[in-house]
């Protein structure tokens, strides 16, 4: 399959995004595998972590081709670039910068803008992102979700980021969430490979369990 066909293959099936935020290089392998395990299919090392193009470049190799692997916190055309370049397959920002939407497009990748307002979303559709999360979420809240979802486009996958947890994916999902990307819930500095194993498959079973 190519990338966009696994990504459309991702959100038909389980489209939680791991947010790896401060992972080192050193765990990248150990943790990365472990969440694999548990079902995730996309994995993020924002890049405010640790040389977080030397996890992704360690973590795209080894499991590229089960997961889509990528950064997070892409604030730069030229970070876009060094994506590339290590092999990473989707640009994650917590902003619209149509700049980056558009360089992560013409390179070949998933762009996965955030927004918060109804401009800073359809600018980014202007610039070809593939997906969008709304962040962040917990202040947006359910209500906020509803109305975004109200006038955005219906194919444009919108995920949640920032507060969820396996027990309130359902309120989102019911006004339109497409998946959402999740952080501390699953991942922060210091679990070991076990515990993230544990807290991602809460959310997978969680997925499961809501018959989506």
């Amino acid at each position: 399959m190519t990338l966009i066909e696994r990504w459309q293959d991702t959100l038909k099936t389980l489209p939680l995004v791991a947010i790896l935020r401060g992972i080192t290089p050193a765990e990248a392998l150990s943790v990365g595998e472990q969440i694999v395990a548990a079902g995730f299919k996309v994995l993020e090392v924002p890049l405010n972590s640790p040389e977080p193009f030397e996890s992704i470049k360690l973590m795209a190799e080894a499991f590229g081709k089960d997961a889509i692997v990528g950064a997070g916190t892409v604030l730069k055309v030229e970070d876009v670039d060094r994506l590339a370049e290590v092999g990473g397959q989707i640009c994650i920002s917590p902003n619209a910068n149509p700049a980056v939407i558009r360089r992560a497009k013409d390179l070949g990748l998933i762009s996965f803008p955030a927004f918060f307002t109804a401009t800073e979303a359809f600018m980014a559709i202007d610039a070809g992102a593939d997906a969008l999360k709304l962040f962040p979420a917990e202040l947006a809240g359910v209500k906020g979700l509803k109305a975004l979802k109200a006038i955005l486009p219906k194919d444009m996958p919108v995920f949640p980021v920032g507060g969820v947890e396996p027990g309130n994916m359902k309120e989102y999902l019911d006004v339109g969430a497409a998946g959402f990307g999740i952080g501390s819930s699953v991942y922060k500095p210091g679990d070991t490979a076990g515990i993230a194993f544990g807290k991602a498959r809460a959310f997978t079973d969680a997925w499961k369990a809501l018959g989506r």
